[in-house]
């Protein structure tokens, strides 16, 4: 991503629709900050120490650092909106109804992995929804002290600098990112594969990264591999779903990674 100075215009109409204002906006992003500042502070004080490592049901690791990191971000939420529900990676739904408008999405550490093998590349991922849609969004990295914020109808910004992705309007001048190769299996390592060959340099690991692409007020596009917008109505009953996801810098390379993807 590169530096931009340029600004987004305001968004009055969505704004109406969606039953919020800039405002609102406003103060959502600074508790955000405030969450991410306080997450980052407790896992700080874990990295690269010595603690407990655990399995969670579905076999990925967990430490004391994830759970105290989530329930500092719970805490400031219910101080600030004890109305808004909240998701988190760790504990699932918190919300005193058994339905809100505005759910905080948590993962307090995305890339638990490189956190217990030493390895900064991993981060915060902090979202807020209205009604299912995602209206803001945190990517904070607390080791490099990195911090991303996407608001909508605004742009996207990286230590409080307006960032902007670059233009590559072709597969075969593409960089590819992903976690690892493995993710993968029968159609869709195929369909993963097809766009593999065609990018110039495929590249693997450092989680948080990828997501850097998420806000569109930076100039991307991310959909689900049939090219569709994300949208999860969240509940006591949820579950977190999984996507196949595909983020792009620019349009038209995202309509052809689509298209390469093939995805029914």
């Amino acid at each position: 991503m590169e530096a931009s100075n340029s600004d987004f215009s305001n968004h009055p109409i969505e704004e109406l629709q969606l039953g919020f204002d800039n405002g609102d906006l406003d103060r959502f992003a600074d508790v955000a900050n405030e969450l991410a500042d306080a997450s980052g502070e407790v896992i700080r004080g874990f990295f690269r120490k010595k603690f407990e490592i655990l399995d969670k049901d579905d076999s990925s690791p967990v430490t004391i650092a994830d759970r105290t990191a989530e329930e500092s971000m719970v805490t400031i939420i219910m101080k600030h909106f004890p109305s808004h529900a909240i998701f988190g990676e760790e504990n699932g739904w918190r919300c005193k109804e058994k339905h809100s408008d505005y759910v905080w999405v948590l993962d307090p550490i995305d890339g638990t992995k490189s956190f217990i093998t030493g390895k900064p590349v991993f981060g915060t991922l902090i979202a807020l929804l209205y009604k299912g849609k995602p209206i803001l969004g945190v990517i904070d990295q607390p080791i490099l002290r990195e911090r991303w914020v996407g608001i909508s109808g605004k742009r996207t910004t990286l230590n409080g600098q307006d960032v902007s992705t670059r233009s590559c309007t072709d597969l075969s001048q593409a960089y590819l990112y992903t976690t690892s190769p493995h993710l993968f299996a029968g159609v869709a390592e195929d369909a993963f594969i097809r766009v593999r060959n065609k990018v110039k340099v495929p590249l693997y690991g450092c989680d948080c990264y990828a997501y850097a692409l998420l806000a569109s007020g930076a100039g991307g596009t991310i959909t689900d591999w049939k090219g569709e917008e994300f949208h999860w109505e969240a509940s006591p009953e949820s579950k977190a779903t999984e996507y196949n996801v595909v983020a792009a810098g620019d349009a038209k390379l995202h309509q052809q990674t689509v298209l390469t993807l093939g995805w029914k």
